[in-house]
């Protein structure tokens, strides 16, 4: 059967959105999907977001936590979750995301939610995002049981700083859930951009012009996404080139809420109440109200009232309460995440300290303004050697729905500009929550009726680590060696040989295979070797250890490698023997 809708899905931190289009129209009529779920026990909304947390009760036999339609042998998905977290955190789990992203752990082993005490099987990060996503296709089936989800053009949205561990996490979820084997990976910025082009139509011309340079910010629930994009002109057309993505900052608003949880912890001490850790993490899912309610303009309270359950012998069964004002949640948030800084300034670096805990590695910095600083410092292009101003300014992530971050970000940025001219905001978007959904719903009929896209291929380039040959030092490991094998912007379903020496590639014997990547380096080709780099320009992913088959004992075969971006984003690195038709592929490892 052909597909009838091309559907676009927003996995987000804290929501998820599925939007949709009928793919045979000439015109893009995008809508959002109400998806059902729990707000009580046995009371069941269809709400145009899917909360992203999953509460794992302590039995799911009870008729008031069943939803017809919808699988849920692993817990329940959505707004009660959502709302129970605050009660219950030690059976919800929260930002699963993030720990998808999270290289210093398992991630398909079942760790969440982290630190719980309560009796229940807890899930991985991978399970809770699988859980998610099949919610969505359950939602999608209650409504168009004749258009099979598995059948429809699907593009689900990414971080554009997901490395390639992440997304393959990410596709496997995907495919649990029931998605097409074809569907596609969209990185949220571009997805955002794309929205934008979608609601203006062929006036976005009008808007932008050649040598423009674009910088979307997405702050969302749990990261902060930066890409920065072009205007330039080909055949006299307007095109749209992405030039940089940033690095995977875990900042949004879930450092938000946890200021605030140590903010209105403080104020409860000077009340004389000391609060647990059990309390602590309940308070962080309150302030998560405390803020959306707080911060939603000239219309919002003076101030929000939270309350904690009270645990120990002299406070069960009761609560502690206190009043948040309003004007110390505004001036903490604005000075902690959007403060006014130079150009120049740099974020500070991470805790020097040799023990940590193996929790979410949320940033040392939580000034997003300096991580943007240091992000144009890096990217922003040159033009007769001095560096281009930023022109236009893209705001997406729920964040942003507050005026007060929009008005900060936009200020500090017309500072650093030598003629303090203020880069023009992109407006136009009603509603930043369903802004990436509807922009990859677009994407998708746009890959079929034709339309502008965003090109940039890979954000990074990709090398591999080659032990350098030569006598052994006692004490010292080998000199390592990086090949670059992907370039940075290297088209998805293309592939590349690399052309370098012959490299020995060990089989018959369980080996260790080291991967790297880059934002920076964006001058290396395939073959380029680097004998030495800084610090920041490479960064280590995942190993691969893994015995390659095709010889009785231990032996090193002559090789040179073919590098493919499969249409999905997928780095494949093939291993082909220079002597015969021996050939292998390597994939990262996601086990990890």
């Amino acid at each position: 059967m052909p597909s009838q809708y091309c559907i676009g899905i927003d996995l987000g931190t804290t929501n998820s959105v599925l939007a949709f289009a009928p793919i045979d129209e000439e015109e893009p009529l995008i809508a959002v999907l109400p998806i059902p779920q729990l707000v009580a026990p046995g009371t069941i909304e269809r709400k145009l977001s899917l909360p992203s947390f999953l509460y794992l009760a302590a039995t799911l036999e009870d008729p008031a936590f069943h939803l017809q339609g919808i699988r849920s042998s692993m817990g329940i998905v959505g707004e009660y979750a959502r709302r129970v977290a605050s009660e219950q955190p030690d059976r919800v789990v929260a930002a699963a995301k993030s720990w998808l992203c999270n290289t210093r752990i398992d991630r398909q082993s079942p760790i969440l939610p982290w630190e719980s005490d309560a009796e229940v099987s807890l899930v991985s990060p991978v399970a809770a995002t699988t859980a998610y996503l099949m919610h969505l296709v359950d939602a999608w089936h209650l409504e168009f049981l004749d258009a099979p989800f598995s059948e429809q053009q699907v593009v689900l949205t990414v971080p554009a700083s997901f490395d390639l561990v992440a997304r393959e996490l990410t596709r496997q979820a995907a495919m649990a859930a029931g998605f097409p084997s074809d569907f596609v990976f969209l990185e949220e910025p571009q997805a955002a951009l794309t929205n934008w082009i979608h609601a203006h139509g062929q006036h976005w011309r009008k808007s932008l012009h050649e040598q423009d340079v674009l910088l979307v910010c997405d702050v969302g629930g749990g990261t902060t996404d930066l890409t920065l994009v072009q205007v330039q002109s080909e055949n006299g057309e307007l095109i749209l080139n992405r030039l940089a993505v940033g690095n995977h900052l875990l900042i949004g608003g879930d450092n938000m809420d946890l200021t605030l949880a140590h903010m209105a912890s403080t104020l409860f001490a000077e009340k004389g109440t000391n609060l647990n850790a059990w309390q602590s993490v309940s308070l962080w899912h309150s302030c998560r109200l405390a803020k959306e309610k707080l911060l939603k303009g000239e219309t919002s309270p003076d101030s929000y009232p939270l309350s904690v359950l009270g645990r120990g012998s002299k406070l069960i069964g009761g609560t502690v309460s206190i009043e948040l004002p309003k004007v110390l949640v505004e001036s903490t948030l604005m000075d902690g995440f959007f403060p006014i800084v130079k150009k120049e300034d740099k974020p500070l670096r991470d805790s020097a300290s040799g023990f940590q805990e193996l929790g979410l590695p949320f940033e040392s910095d939580t000034a997003i303004t300096k991580h943007i600083a240091a992000f144009l410092a890096d990217h922003l292009p040159s033009y007769d050697e001095k560096p281009m101003r930023l022109t236009h300014l893209l705001l997406n992530g729920g964040v942003f729905n507050a005026d007060a971050f929009r008005a900060r970000l936009l200020n500090t940025i017309s500072s650093w500009n030598d003629d303090k001219k203020e880069p023009t905001v992109l407006g136009g978007v009603e509603d930043l929550d369903h802004a990436v959904a509807c922009g990859a719903a677009y994407y998708a009929w746009a890959k079929r009726h034709g339309g502008i896209r965003i090109r940039g291929g890979t954000a990074r380039s990709y090398y591999i680590g080659i032990e350098s040959s030569g006598p052994a030092i006692p004490g010292m490991a080998r000199p390592l060696q990086a090949l670059c094998v992907v370039p940075q912007g290297m088209e998805e379903g293309t592939q590349v040989d690399v052309a370098s020496r012959e490299v020995g590639l060990k089989i018959g014997q369980r080996a260790r295979f080291r991967f790297f990547s880059s934002t920076v380096r964006k001058q290396d080709k395939p073959g380029t070797y680097l004998r030495t780099w800084d610090q920041d320009e490479l960064l280590e992913t995942s190993p691969l250890e893994v015995e390659l088959s095709g010889s009785d004992g231990e032996q090193i075969i002559p090789v040179r490698f073919q590098s493919k971006i499969t249409e999905l984003g997928v780095f494949e690195l093939w291993c082909k023997c220079t002597r015969n038709d021996q050939n292998w592929k390597l994939e990262l490892n996601i086990r990890e």
